[in-house]
């Protein structure tokens, strides 16, 4: 078994690009998503980060995933779209969107996109973030009723995903406030590297299968379920993100399902300008972060203050991968017959993540 490794970003890039790649993604599609993916780890969101590369390459050998698809607007309504992901990469296809809405909005102030069959969408707040960087604020959720995960508050069991939703809103400088959040406790991703860490995870997280909370993520892997965050309030938030799903028309009926993706994004400048809102919004937050800080803690923090921290050190010193997720890409790497070695990355790659 490997021992942790620590990658410098434009590394993780070429190989991620060039796995995707060699799996069938066109050269643009597996660009997108190991931009965003390697953004996740810079930004400290490992769990939506490289460790995602294997089960991607998973699905789309299994056939749940068409590497080469082209996301589709198949409904258009003066500021509303419902886009058909066409069962391809959910990264690149909510990528092409965000920058839909972006477009969209700056005609109309305010843009609304529903998703069909589209897959997982990596970090949310990557979409957040690009939205709050061109003046706009952004809202976006995905809501899956369809899987066992899950379990809403009281529940024993969970048809439910972790659900997440992120807002971003611009402050006019390199930290705007981005709010991304799973409505379970913590992503099942976070899971994923407590596993690969062999570490334990703090009670309140999950059940096992029995429906009794467990401090193991095996427990959840063995047929166990995630926990809503805030009791019925999280709950309640978990449902709410399937609800906006229902929006693109596919719900199934006799199941009581819903599945999908949501998107809204509002020009600033819409309402009021943009420049004095953004200096309002950051005064209003340093004032927050003026605080005194209560006994245990160093500073107040507001959302997005991590990840810009993050990112600066992460980009100076790379990051590290827990050594069973370098062999879970060791392998996918061996099987597709693709290079890790640093000589693959392109002169590209490495003016990608310089220009940040």
């Amino acid at each position: 078994m490997s021992t942790t490794q620590r990658f410098r970003p434009a590394h993780a890039h070429a190989i991620s690009r060039n796995l995707l790649a060699a799996a069938g993604a066109p050269r643009h599609v597996a660009e997108t998503v190991s931009e965003i993916l390697v953004g996740a780890n810079l930004c400290g969101h490992d769990s939506h980060g490289v460790l995602r590369i294997p089960t991607y390459l998973n699905g789309i050998e299994g056939g749940s995933i068409v590497p080469a698809a082209e996301p589709e607007i198949v409904q258009r309504g003066g500021n509303t779209m419902i886009v058909d992901g066409h069962n391809g990469m959910g990264i690149y296809t909510a990528r092409n969107a965000i920058d839909l809405a972006i477009d969209n909005a700056a005609r109309s102030g305010v843009c609304c996109i529903s998703f069909r069959r589209v897959g997982h969408f990596g970090r949310l707040g990557e979409y957040a973030e690009i939205a709050a960087r061109a003046g706009c604020i952004a809202i976006i959720t995905i809501g899956v009723g369809t899987v066992d995960a899950v379990a809403p508050y009281g529940a024993t069991r969970g048809p439910l995903g972790t659900n997440p939703i992120a807002f971003g809103v611009p402050t006019g400088d390199a930290a705007p406030f981005i709010l991304d959040i799973a409505t379970s406790v913590v992503a099942e991703g976070k899971l994923q590297v407590a596993r690969a860490e062999k570490s334990s995870i703090p009670e309140g997280y999950i059940l096992d299968k029995h429906g009794k909370p467990s401090t193991d993520p095996l427990d959840f892997y063995d047929g166990g379920y995630l926990l809503p965050f805030g009791a019925h309030k999280g709950s309640g938030l978990l449902l709410l993100t399937c609800l906006l799903s229902g929006l693109s028309g596919v719900p199934e009926v006799e199941e009581g399902t819903l599945s999908g993706a949501f998107m809204q994004v509002i020009r600033v400048s819409s309402f009021t300008p943009l420049e004095s809102y953004q200096r309002g919004i950051r005064a209003f937050l340093d004032m927050i972060k003026a605080i005194p800080p209560a006994p245990g803690f160093d500073e107040v923090l507001v959302p997005g203050d991590f990840e810009h921290r993050t990112r600066a050190q992460r980009l100076r010193e790379g990051f590290d991968v827990p050594g069973p997720i370098v062999d879970g890409l060791t392998d996918c790497a061996d099987r597709l017959n693709v290079s890790m070695a640093e000589d693959t990355v392109e002169p590209g790659d490495e003016e990608r993540y310089t220009r940040r």
